[in-house]
């Protein structure tokens, strides 16, 4: 990654939110800073919820440069149009399968559109996934930092333990963070314990779960991960140096 920097992830959008300064609602927004571009992962559900919470965390949308979108639905990708009047010159970077009427909206509002297929870099220590296939298609955000590798997933429709997977057979090295929407709600007890048990035997040091993780998998992960567990909610920061 050339000079060192610590990556700042500041959660902006969450089922939860960290107090009364931020408003929670149903979807996922996560702002990276710290790299060569600021990249804004997935955009929430509310365009006035997203810029409200922006505001709160110091956030300026002029100073974005990147909007990864990890699938279409609208608790990832509702709030773009909002942001992209505060921010028209901002990339645009979406799964290639996106619907026609999808990407009119983005040449609507004038942004500029990457369509994205395959595992490639955004900036210097900051890679798409690209598509990764499951019962519903999606791309995750991996980032470097001298510890290792971080993976922020939107809602793991693909199963989170499948996109880890894909990721370290990508960078050929274990994860050092997991965090973001796991779609573990909704699980067995045994199944969820089953997933922390691989988080565990892969090495990953960290873990986050948010958003469509469910309250049973929180709860798992921070029994197992203990002060390794990422509290996570909207307003919350994390920095990894």
């Amino acid at each position: 990654m050339g000079e060192k920097t610590n990556i700042r992830l500041q959660i902006v959008y969450d089922n939860r939110a960290l107090n009364e300064n931020f408003q929670a609602d149903w979807g996922f927004s996560c702002l990276v800073t710290g790299l060569e571009k600021s990249i804004l992962f997935d955009t929430g559900a509310n365009g006035k919820i997203l810029l409200h919470n922006m505001e709160n965390l110091g956030i300026s949308p002029q100073n974005i440069d990147v909007v990864l979108l990890s699938h279409d639905h609208y608790d990832h990708t509702g709030g773009l149009e909002t942001l992209a009047a505060k921010n028209p010159r901002v990339e645009v970077w979406f799964p290639h399968f996106f619907s026609g009427p999808f990407r009119e909206k983005i040449q609507a509002i004038k942004t500029k559109p990457v369509p994205v297929e395959e595992y490639q870099e955004i900036c210097p220590g900051a890679f798409t996934t690209g598509v990764i296939s499951g019962w519903i298609n999606e791309q995750s955000l991996v980032l470097s930092f001298s510890k290792g590798f971080i993976l922020i997933t939107g809602c793991a429709h693909p199963r989170i333990t499948r996109i880890m997977e894909q990721v370290r057979e990508k960078t050929q090295k274990n994860l050092y963070a997991v965090l973001g929407g796991f779609h573990l709600a909704g699980f067995e007890k045994n199944e969820i314990l089953e997933i922390i048990q691989e988080f565990k035997n892969t090495g990953v040091q960290k873990a986050g779960p948010c958003h469509c993780s469910g309250d049973e998998a929180r709860k798992f992960f921070l029994q197992e991960y203990g002060k390794d567990f990422l509290d996570l909610s909207a307003g919350k920061e994390v920095v990894f140096p």
